[in-house]
C-alpha cells in the first residue's frame, strides 16, 4: 500500500502530474465534486494545526467524501498509551486514507508500515511536509510559470523548518535551481540535507545571516517563523525570534517580480504592511494547498483500488 512521508516519495514526473491534476481541479471543479463519493479520509492530528488539517478536510469534502476526525491527541488512546502503530490499525478499518501529523520525526512512516490504507504525512517534527511543499510548487507554477531556473532565498529557522527542508529536497531535482540559505548560525540547515540535497546533486548555494543583501538576487524569498515548540531552552528563542523581520521598506530591496512566500502561520517575520504588496503570496499558497491535496488523495486513492472510472491512471503531464 503505497504512502506519502517525503516528499521525495514523488518522482518529478509524478510532481508534474500532481500540478496538471490540480489545474484541471482549478479549471473544472464540478467534474471532481462526486468522484469520492463514499469514501472518508481520517485526520489523525496530535500537534496543533490550522491550515493543513482543514485543508485537507476541505478537500476531501469537494471531491465528495467524508471525513472521519480525533479531535486532539489528548482526547484519543494515545492519552492511555495506545502507540501510533496501534492508533493506525484501528482507523485502517474505519476509513480510505489517512492525513497524520505527530511532533515525532518518524511518526509518519510508522504510521504508513503499520496502516493497510494510504498515509500521507501532514508534518513529522523537523523533518519534513510533503503536502506543504506540494502546495509550493503549485505556487511558484502558477505565479513563476515555471519550476526551473529560479534563485530561491529561504530564510529563518533552516534547522528546524520542516517545509524548508521538503521544499529544497523537491527543488533540488530541477534544473538551474540556486538557494540562498539565510539564517543565525545557530538555525543553518542541517548538514545532511545540505549534503544530500544540494552538494551530491551539484546544486549551487551560498550560506549567509544578510536577508537585505540577499534579496536583490532573488527569484522567490521564502519566510518561516522561528518556532517556539522546537526550543528546548526558552532563553536561545528569545535572542532568535526577531532575527529577521520582512518590512514593507525591505521589500524595496527586492525584484519587481520577486514572489515572497511563507508556509504559515506568522508570529512577526512578515509585516502585515507587506500583505497589500502584489509580490506576496503566502495566501495564495493556502488555497493551492488545498488542490494539492485534493490531487495528491485522488492520486493514491486510484492507485490503492478505491475509485472507479475516474481516468486517473497517472497519465496525465504538465509542461514545466
Amino acid at each position: 500500500m503505497r504512502s506519502i512521508i517525503d516528499i521525495l516519495d514523488l518522482s518529478t514526473e509524478e510532481l508534474d502530474e500532481l500540478i496538471a491534476t490540480a489545474l484541471d481541479i482549478i479549471g473544472h471543479p464540478r467534474k471532481y465534486s462526486h468522484i469520492c463519493d463514499g469514501l472518508k479520509l481520517a485526520t489523525l492530528f496530535f500537534e496543533p494545526s490550522t491550515r493543513t488539517r482543514m485543508s485537507f478536510e476541505a478537500a476531501m469534502y469537494e471531491l465528495g467524501g467524508h471525513v472521519i476526525s480525533m479531535a486532539s491527541a489528548a482526547s484519543s488512546s494515545a492519552a492511555k498509551g495506545e502507540s501510533v502503530a496501534d492508533t493506525v490499525k484501528v482507523i485502517s478499518c474505519y476509513a480510505d486514507i489517512i492525513a497524520i501529523r505527530h511532533p515525532k520525526e518518524g511518526a509518519a512512516l510508522v504510521a504508513a508500515n503499520n496502516a493497510s490504507i494510504p498515509v500521507i504525512n501532514g508534518g513529522d517534527g523537523g523533518h519534513c511536509h510533503p503536502t506543504q511543499t506540494l502546495a509550493d510548487l503549485l505556487t511558484i507554477y502558477r505565479e513563476k510559470g515555471r519550476l526551473d531556473g529560479l534563485t530561491i532565498g529561504v530564510c529563518g529557522d533552516l534547522k528546524f523548518g520542516r517545509t524548508v527542508h521538503s521544499l529544497i529536497n523537491a527543488m533540488s531535482r530541477y534544473e538551474g535551481t540556486r538557494f540562498v540559505l539565510i539564517s543565525p548560525e545557530e538555525l543553518r540547515v542541517p548538514d545532511y540535507v545540505i549534503n544530500e540535497a544540494l552538494v551530491r546533486k551539484g546544486v549551487p548555494y551560498s550560506e549567509t545571516t544578510d536577508l537585505d543583501k540577499a534579496m536583490p538576487e532573488l527569484d522567490i524569498l521564502y519566510m518561516t517563523r522561528i518556532q517556539r515548540e522546537r526550543f528546548f531552552n526558552e532563553e536561545e528563542y528569545l535572542r532568535l525570534k526577531d532575527s529577521y523581520i520582512l518590512t514593507a521598506d525591505r521589500m524595496k530591496n527586492a525584484g519587481d517580480d520577486m514572489i515572497v512566500m511563507h508556509p504559515l502561520p506568522r508570529v512577526n517575520e512578515i509585516s502585515v504592511a507587506v500583505d497589500d504588496d502584489p509580490r506576496a503570496c503566502y495566501f495564495k499558497q493556502v488555497l493551492n494547498g488545498k488542490y494539492m491535496r485534493m490531487a495528491l488523495m485522488l492520486k493514491l486513492l486510484a492507485e490503492a483500488g478505491k475509485l472507479e472510472s475516474t481516468g486517473l491512471n497517472g497519465s496525465r503531464t504538465v509542461t514545466l
